[in-house]
C-alpha cells in the first residue's frame, strides 16, 4: 500500500467511525503502530483530522466544513468535469470572478492560455494563475481564512463591490430548492457579493451537495443561472431546482 493509499484509507476510516485508535488503524492498514503515528502527525498538520494521544478523531463530526486538503482529494474526476464545462462557457475577453473551494480551484487550472480578466476569491487559484499566459490576474483584498485560503473581510467586499463581471464561477456547500448555503458566515457574505457583482452566475455542484443545507443562506436558487452538475444527479433533486428559477447542466 502506498503513502497516499494509506492516508486516503485512514481518512476514509475516520471519518465514518468518528474516532480510531492507532492500534485500530495499524490493524487496518496492516502497518505498525509507529507508521501510523507518523501518519496521523502529517494529516493532523495539513488539518485534515485532529490528533489526540493513541489515536485520530474526524474533523467533520459537527456538521462542519471538512477541510480544505480533504476536499480537494474527494471527487477530483467529478470536479474536474465540472471544471472543464464551466471553463468551456467563457468567451476570450470576459471578466470573471471565482469563487474559493476546491471545484474553483479545478477551473482555475483550465484558464492559463486563455485571454480573459480573472480575480480569484482564494490564494490557491492565485497561486495556480499567478504569472500565465493571456490571464490578466486581479487581486482582491481581504483576510484569507487558515487553510481554506478564502479571501474574506470588508476589504474582499470592497473590492467585490468596486467592479462588475461578465461572469461569476461559484462553489457551493448545499444547494436545495429551499436556495444556497454555506458553512461559514463570512465565506456566505462573499458568495452573495460575488453573486452581485456578476451578469451570469454560474454554480457548481456534485449530486452530494443537491442534499445539503449548511449553516449560512447565500442566496434563492433564482440567483443562479446555470447549475452545472454531474449526469448522476437524482432527477427529483434537479427537476427542484428547474423550477425554483434556474437552469441545470449535466456533465
Amino acid at each position: 500500500m502506498t503513502l497516499t493509499d494509506r492516508h486516503r484509507k485512514i481518512l476514509d476510516a475516520v471519518k465514518q467511525d468518528g474516532t480510531l485508535t492507532v492500534r485500530e488503524l495499524a490493524r487496518l492498514t496492516a502497518t505498525s503502530e509507529m507508521t501510523i503515528r507518523r501518519d496521523l502527525e502529517q494529516l493532523a498538520e495539513r488539518g485534515m483530522i485532529t490528533r489526540y494521544r493513541g489515536g485520530a478523531r474526524s474533523l467533520t463530526l459537527r456538521g462542519e466544513e471538512p477541510p480544505f486538503m480533504l476536499r480537494a482529494q474527494d471527487g477530483q474526476e467529478t470536479k474536474r468535469r465540472m471544471a472543464a464545462a464551466a471553463a468551456g462557457m467563457l468567451a476570450d475577453g470576459e471578466a470573471l470572478v471565482l469563487d474559493s473551494g476546491t471545484s474553483c480551484v479545478e477551473v482555475a487550472k483550465l484558464l492559463p492560455g486563455r485571454r480573459l480578466t480573472v480575480m480569484p476569491m482564494s490564494l490557491h487559484s492565485v497561486d495556480v494563475l499567478i504569472g500565465v499566459h493571456g490571464v490578466r490576474l486581479l487581486l482582491p483584498g481581504g483576510e484569507p481564512r487558515p487553510h481554506e485560503l478564502a479571501l474574506t473581510g470588508p476589504l474582499a467586499l470592497a473590492s467585490l463591490a468596486s467592479l462588475r463581471f461578465d461572469t461569476a464561477i461559484i462553489g457551493c456547500c448545499g444547494l436545495t430548492a429551499d436556495g444556497m448555503t454555506a458553512y461559514d458566515l463570512e465565506d456566505a457574505a462573499i458568495k452573495r457579493a460575488v453573486i452581485a457583482s456578476a451578469h451570469r452566475v454560474i454554480a457548481l455542484a456534485d449530486p452530494s451537495k443537491l442534499t445539503r443545507t449548511a449553516l449560512a443562506y447565500v442566496a434563492p436558487v433564482s440567483a443562479i443561472d446555470l447549475v452545472i452538475t454531474t449526469d448522476d444527479a437524482p432527477e427529483e433533486h434537479t427537476d427542484a431546482l428547474t423550477t425554483a428559477g434556474t437552469i441545470v447542466h449535466r456533465v
